[in-house]
């Protein structure tokens, strides 16, 4: 082992598309800060960020139904959609803001202009979404939305489902035209080619093993170097944990009172990626529908037009598969080593809460393709099993933890920011909608951690991102103006993206 230290101001510790973020954040606003990374793979968003291993589009809540509920009294509650997109929001300020400054050169590589379409079938169902529509429609977030449960109207929108379908069940669904399709793993390797130039010391290939506090106050990190196998000290004022579903490890390593009593449980997605050209030229769009009864809000269904290495793809899913690996790249001893003294009687207690969720992943690890090919008809009634393949998207994996409104080991279905009490360390865990709230995600990591700095900071935040500290809900003028700029700057103002 190296008996010299590095020490640096700041250490992220994985190269996804929230450490790209917190970096390029903390380099705009501080610049003389020294900042190091370690990513174990050998380039950035390879993991849990990876175009292949993340569903990828913006998720604006526009078509996502497990965003809204029905209330008892029948109503429909959309506060936790509205604040998805106006977190957002904040990130197209964000990603505008970088390519005003030249910072992205080609927006295009990352996100384009696609429509986003919720679809549902049944009597039951089409009432829930027409009450969802005439709430969003009142708000000016979602203003522009359409809705139809006509089914000549529908052929229009998504031709490729609605051929060939029997017409005697009511269907019905809404359209919103500004949605996006972002590829975060290039959007995590542009912002890491722009932090490597900006003088961050971006270290592929090391892994960290251990993190322990120093007498005066540092975090001291051993990491070691994958190629030549060596073990490395780096010591920082302040670390950020962002290794995907490595973080829980992390965390625990800390020793920090917030990361007690905190679990985490795998869950692994499967896609189906069609292969025949002329299926895939008949669909443009991102169509969510509705999740089984049972089913975890992870495995609603979704027929996605995505856009991959400048290539238009189709892909549906996703499907739900067991790992104990924490990462794509991970041990099977992840999940088995995550449990501690601390957090033995939360996991159990969520085994006991969550036997529906058992039952439904051993369910979807038996399903064979043509099982999941007849899931996939439901959305295309032709669809042919030659003309898909299985892919292994990447691991998710949901925070288990106690709360006071549901008791010990509630498994929680969304992104969690668990920090010190001094702000000298933070952890990124979760899943859904993750990589899409990034920006918002890491102004309260800065918040929380760096209190005593917000104030100076505050300015130069505003003019990257001009809504800080507002509700874009509350000011229709300002979200109007932010919703035309943004859409200019990131090329959205196109309808179908043309590839040379």
């Amino acid at each position: 082992m190296s008996n010299r230290e590095t020490k640096t101001d700041v250490i992220l510790i994985g190269a996804g598309i929230m450490s790209a973020t917190l970096g390029t954040l903390l380099k705009e606003i501080v610049p003389g800060w020294k900042i190091t990374v370690f990513e174990k793979l050998a380039n950035a968003g390879g993991e849990s960020s990876n175009e292949w291993n993340n569903a990828g589009t913006g998720h604006a809540a526009l078509c996502e139904l497990n965003y809204t509920v029905e209330k008892l009294d029948g109503s429909v509650d959309i506060s936790k959609a509205i604040e998805i997109n106006e977190q957002f929001q904040v990130s197209m300020q964000f990603w505008s803001h970088l390519v005003n400054n030249k910072l992205i050169r080609n927006p295009q590589d990352f996100i384009i202009p696609l429509p986003h379409i919720s679809l549902v079938q049944g009597e039951q169902n089409v009432t829930f979404l027409k009450k969802r529509f005439e709430a969003f429609s009142k708000n000016p977030l979602f203003q522009g939305m359409e809705f139809s449960d006509d089914p000549e109207k529908l052929m229009e929108w998504i031709p490729l489902i609605m051929q060939e379908r029997a017409s005697d069940e009511p269907i019905a669904a809404t359209k919103v035209d500004f949605g996006t399709d972002v590829n975060f793993g290039a959007l995590a390797r542009m912002l890491f080619d722009q932090l490597n130039s900006k003088n961050v010391d971006i270290n592929y290939k090391h892994s960290v093993e251990d993190i322990k506090r120093t007498s005066d106050g540092l975090w001291e990190l051993k990491v070691r170097n994958l190629s030549s196998g060596t073990v490395e000290r780096h010591a920082a004022k302040f670390v950020f944990i962002g290794g995907g579903g490595g973080s829980l490890h992390l965390l625990q390593k800390s020793g920090i009172p917030e990361g007690k009593h905190i679990g985490g449980f795998p869950v692994s997605g499967i896609f189906m990626v069609c292969n025949n050209p002329d299926v895939i030229a008949q669909h443009h769009a991102k169509v969510y529908g509705k999740a089984k009864v049972g089913a975890p809000p992870m495995s609603v269904p979704h027929l996605d037009t995505r856009f991959i290495d400048n290539k238009k793809s189709l892909l549906f899913g996703p499907f739900a598969g067991f790992s104990p690996k924490f990462l794509k790249t991970g041990s099977i001893f992840d999940l088995i080593t995550s449990v501690k003294s601390d957090n033995l009687l939360t996991m159990l207690s969520a085994g006991a809460k969550n036997m529906s969720l058992t039952k439904y992943l051993i369910q979807q690890v038996m399903l064979s393709k043509e099982k999941r090919m007849e899931e996939l008809r439901e959305f295309i009634p032709n669809a042919k099993s030659e003309d898909w393949d299985v892919v292994v998207a990447g691991q998710r994996v949901q925070v288990i933890k106690d709360t006071e409104a549901d008791g010990k080991g509630t498994l929680q279905f969304g992104t969690e920011v668990v920090s010190a009490t001094d702000g000298s360390i933070a952890a990124l865990l979760g899943a859904s909608p993750g990589a899409s709230t990034a920006v918002s995600v890491m102004l309260e990591v800065i918040t929380k951690c760096f209190p005593e700095h917000i104030k100076e900071w505050e300015p130069r935040i505003k003019e990257m991102i001009p809504s800080y500290g507002m509700s874009l809900m509350k000011n229709p003028t300002l979200l109007h103006e932010i919703h035309t700029s943004t859409a200019q700057t990131l090329g959205l103002s196109k309808k179908e993206p043309v590839f040379s």
